[in-house]
């Protein structure tokens, strides 16, 4: 076990080492994360660090337990100082650490602090009671547990942010994309009558689909949704079986949505990729339906001829 241990812990860190050759410079200009100063002294901090990585690797595989000590104390001065710079607000900046590619983390520091212990273990693990590496085995267990609470929560929180930076996005109203808001769509709301005796809808809902349409096809459970509720009156509308009623409204294509009030009156409209988005033309609808949107004028002749309510 212990010369197992010994052999992967070199190879860590003589690959730590080899990585910071992979881009000489960028390695380099990292220690500046670090309060390392240009000028000579850099460059030569950094050869030195890949030289003593070097050596204490080659040791340890080797069965020193002198290196072994040596480089848990190197690891717990990374984790010392990969936690001054977090502290400091240098959290992303690059470190170099294993590449290029490495940046200060958290995440950083922990793993630091557990080869640290790693390779304090080395010299004396084939000593170890069935106990002890019971002890150690739960100590590593709590350890992956807090990183990966620590990782949900960081997740947890880009997820927040990056919906307030997106914020809430709406269905896809065009003026020139289907009936006028304002206008009657008498027969379209012929269509949508509640059911005998229902008194709550307040708003009708056309959707609009098409058969070959895989967007529709996956919104069909978000329609059947918004179909659930009392106060509004859902009616769906393939393009195949329907297409004079597609043409008399020029509907754009599919999915589309068309919400009126009682009176035929056209509220709100749009395209649509998501229940969020259908629930946006209902939201329109219901604002604009308390502001009593006026009529704006002469639309086709489905739209206008005559007056049908839609609890009518």
């Amino acid at each position: 076990m212990e010369t197992v241990l010994r052999f992967g812990l070199g190879i860590v860190l003589a690959g730590a080492a080899l990585a910071k050759l992979t881009s000489p410079s960028r390695s380099i200009a990292s220690l500046e994360s670090f309060g390392f100063a240009g000028g000579p002294l850099r460059p030569v901090a950094w050869a030195s660090l890949i030289a003593v990585e070097l050596a204490l690797g080659v040791a340890v595989a080797l069965g020193s337990d002198l290196a072994a000590y040596a480089a848990g104390a190197l690891m717990l001065l990374f984790a010392a100082i990969t936690i001054g710079a977090i502290l400091r607000g240098r959290a992303g900046a690059p470190c170099a650490c294993f590449g290029a590619r490495s940046t200060i983390s958290w995440l950083g520091a922990l793993r630091n602090l557990s080869l640290a212990g790693a390779f304090a273990l080395v010299p004396g693990v084939d000593s170890l009671s069935a106990g002890a590496w019971l002890g150690i085995l739960v100590g590593v267990a709590l350890v992956a547990c807090a990183c990966l609470t620590i990782a949900v929560l960081a997740l947890a929180r880009e997820v927040g942010m990056l919906r307030l930076q997106l914020g809430t996005q709406g269905a896809l109203e065009i003026p020139d994309e289907g009936p006028a808001v304002g206008s009657r769509a008498v027969h379209l709301s012929a269509r949508l009558r509640p059911a005998e005796g229902d008194r709550e809808a307040q708003l009708g809902l056309a959707v609009f689909t098409s058969e070959g349409c895989h967007l529709c096809q996956t919104l069909s459970p978000a329609i059947e949704n918004v179909a659930k509720d009392p106060y509004v009156t859902v009616g769906v509308f393939d393009e195949g079986n329907e297409a004079e009623l597609w043409r008399s409204l020029a509907i754009p294509g599919s999915p589309f949505a068309i919400a009126l009030d009682r009176d035929g009156v056209v509220l709100a409209k749009g395209t649509f990729n998501s229940l969020a988005q259908l629930e946006s033309v209902l939201a329109t609808a219901e604002r604009r339906r308390t502001r009593e949107v006026p009529e704006t004028g002469a639309d086709s002749s489905e739209q206008t001829v005559g007056r049908l309510p839609i609890g009518a």
